[in-house]
């Protein structure tokens, strides 16, 4: 799968309006039949920081996916809302789905 987190870090006048803004964009992303998830999440440390992880199930999903639509609106409408470009990390692993983290198991009563 191809696995991208990436953090966006919204003007502050904005910054509590992002998941409304950013909502036609993340409805579509989830409705392409190659996304596996694509979740935002709110950093604790510096509310204007929002991080999205997201994963397609392969190459050809992850294209599909930057050549769609949406994505093409998107790179028009979000970033005048963003204090500066996003940063990213992208990168291919050999799953389709997240694994258990053996160290923190949690046990049955």
């Amino acid at each position: 799968m191809i696995f991208i987190t990436a953090k966006f870090r919204v003007k502050p006048a904005h910054a509590d309006q992002w998941p409304e803004i950013s909502k036609e964009f993340t409805q579509a992303t989830r409705g392409e039949p190659g996304c596996l998830w694509f979740d935002w999440a709110r950093s604790v440390e510096n509310p204007a920081e929002y991080v999205l992880v997201e994963a397609f199930q392969d190459e050809e999903a992850g294209v599909a996916h930057v050549n769609s639509a949406h994505f093409k609106a998107a790179q028009q409408t979000l970033p005048p809302y963003l204090a500066e470009t996003p940063r990213i990390i992208n990168t291919t692993v050999d799953q389709q789905d997240w694994s258990l983290l053996g160290e923190m198991a949690v046990q049955e009563a």
